[in-house]
């Protein structure tokens, strides 16, 4: 998956984005500040001319602007995530992978700048955000088509339209395509303080939806657990808890869950099925653990338990030539009135629209371009 996309270890994750960020911050610090008033056919971008470790292939390069077309856009971008996605497409080990040498970024918003004389959709001022997958937002600016792009709110925090297209939409089609859940019926998760796992706890929450919400136990293990509750949380346990005989108890006060959705994959995964109700499906959309998916035999014959695959980006090519707002829409119809808060880690606010900003995920670290 592209939003959680959890590839790497954990560990690994958070050394690789150290090093990219050290590494860039360096690069980007001994350039001279993006000026709204800079030659306009200069762009700087993140750039890497083949795959490996991030830190290491990833350059600072000026970029040539190209003209703009009947049909293109051009845009100046305003901030861009860098989600475990992204390093895993520029280490080459990603479903999907751009032509070399490419431009980092796979999320992120723009404002237009100016547009091509077909263009309809969007006009100069709108803030702009991917359609898919590979697009490239580590750039000051870019000319992108039109098709390339969707149109949302100006009037939403900046860090949560930067992140919209990912994460929240992903747990909104998880919780909508696999089983047909209804008000009071139950879902469980790992990875639960994730981008991913707290928009599942919120939207469950705005559909009626009980969660079980598991995490890996750790110090301020009371204080993560009043957060999620108090996005919409109803039971936070940890890995620990899982495993012990008494949680055999535990769902007779509630349903035994239909929808499990996994990203970490090995024991965690495992003890998700030990608890699915029969006939329930696991969904997987992240591998954090880098283990595989174990199920037994007698999961599969006797609890007709199922597992699927989600990966947003092949969603959005099964449903072309559907435009992507009706994704959203979807979405935000049901959920109209509901706020979305971020994951809350470090200081700035990110998240999903319409939000509480708090404070941005620790996996995600803004390329925003000066002015």
């Amino acid at each position: 998956m592209w939003g959680c996309g959890a590839l790497l270890g954990a560990r690994t994750r958070s050394r690789l984005w150290r090093e990219v960020l050290v590494a860039w911050g360096r690069r980007w610090s001994a350039a001279a500040p993006y000026s709204a008033s800079a030659e306009p056919s200069r762009v700087r971008a993140l750039v890497y001319g083949h795959h490996g470790d991030p830190a290491k292939v990833v350059e600072l390069k000026d970029l040539e602007l190209a003209a703009v077309g009947g049909s293109d856009v051009h845009v100046r971008m305003l901030a861009a995530p860098i989600n475990p996605s992204d390093i895993n497409m520029i280490q080459g080990n990603y479903g999907l992978l751009p032509k070399l040498p490419a431009v980092g970024g796979n999320e992120g918003v723009g404002q237009v700048v100016a547009v091509g004389s077909s263009v309809t959709g969007v006009k100069p001022g709108d803030w702009v955000i991917p359609a898919n997958a590979g697009l490239g937002t580590w750039r000051t600016e870019a000319v992108f088509s039109e098709e390339a792009l969707i149109g949302v709110p100006s009037d939403i925090p900046l860090q949560s339209a930067a992140t919209l297209s990912v994460n929240p939409c992903t747990a909104y089609r998880m919780l909508m395509d696999f089983e047909q859940l209804q008000p009071g019926d139950s879902v469980i998760q790992n990875a639960s303080n994730s981008g991913v796992g707290q928009a599942v706890i919120q939207i469950a929450a705005a559909l009626g939806l009980r969660t079980v919400n598991v995490v890996r136990d750790r110090p301020d293990i009371q204080k993560l657990t009043d957060r999620l509750k108090s996005l919409g949380a109803e039971h936070v346990l940890t890995e620990e808890q899982l495993r012990k005989h008494e949680m055999k108890n535990f769902f007779k006060d509630m349903p035994q869950p239909r929808l499990a959705l996994n990203c970490v994959g090995g024991k965690s995964s495992t003890e998700l099925l030990r608890h699915l109700a029969p006939g329930g499906t696991m969904v997987t959309y992240g591998g954090m653990a880098k283990q595989p998916v174990i199920a037994s035999v007698s999961q599969l014959i006797f609890k007709d338990l199922k597992l699927r695959g989600f990966w947003l980006s092949q969603w959005k090519k099964d449903h072309s030539p559907e435009p992507e707002p009706v994704h959203y829409s979807s979405s935000s119809g049901g959920l109209a009135a509901q706020k979305v808060t971020p994951r809350a880690e470090t200081e700035e606010s990110h998240g999903v629209a319409p939000m509480k900003g708090r404070r941005v995920v620790a996996s995600v670290a803004y390329f925003r371009p000066e002015k």
